[in-house]
């Protein structure tokens, strides 16, 4: 199950004051069925540079995809499982499992399966990740990371994965911003 996150909207009334919009348990999420305790909760898009802050509309009341819209971003809370959960799968078997992960986020194209890791991907963005709650390695082509919570990553359209080595799911904080990428 993912963690409930509380989301307080605020916006403007007609006389341009300040006021909360709504207050509620965002319903923008996508849990995984293939792959238990893992999935996107979404929490804000832009769609252009720079936002409209005008409006009451939730912006979040779209798709729950992995990429950011172009020219924009996606603010959300994401959680990775304990790989203990895939104990005892063969290669294949995670592969498989992987390819539905990515495929339910609309985003096949992103994997890399020939990767030392069958969760690795790539996408044109910018990412600021936050690791919240639990542990987790950030994977790399070369190398790896161990995070704590409140440690930071700043990623920058580079092939990774996460892995959870801990007994709890991890839960990390992200914002998507659409990027070019030249390499």
């Amino acid at each position: 199950m993912l963690v409930p996150v509380r989301r307080i909207v605020t916006g403007h009334d007609d006389k341009g004051r300040s006021l909360v919009i709504s207050d509620e348990i965002s319903p923008h999420l996508k849990e995984n069925s293939i792959q238990p305790n893992r999935g996107l909760t979404d929490l804000w898009r832009t769609f252009n540079y720079p936002p409209d802050n005008d409006g009451a509309q939730d912006a979040a009341a779209t798709e729950v995809v992995l990429n950011p819209p172009n020219n924009g971003t996606v603010f959300r809370f994401f959680q990775i499982p304990p790989e203990s959960a895939s104990q005892g799968m063969g290669w294949e078997q995670r592969q498989a499992q992987h390819e539905e992960v990515f495929k339910g986020m609309g985003a096949s194209h992103n994997r890399d399966a020939d990767a030392r890791h069958p969760g690795m991907h790539r996408t044109d963005t910018v990412d600021y990740i936050v690791l919240l709650q639990g542990v987790v390695t950030l994977l790399l082509d070369e190398g790896e990371v161990d995070l704590r919570p409140m440690d930071v990553v700043v990623q920058r359209g580079t092939n990774h994965a996460w892995t959870n080595r801990g007994s709890e799911p991890a839960v990390l904080a992200g914002v998507l911003m659409d990027a070019v990428s030249r390499s």
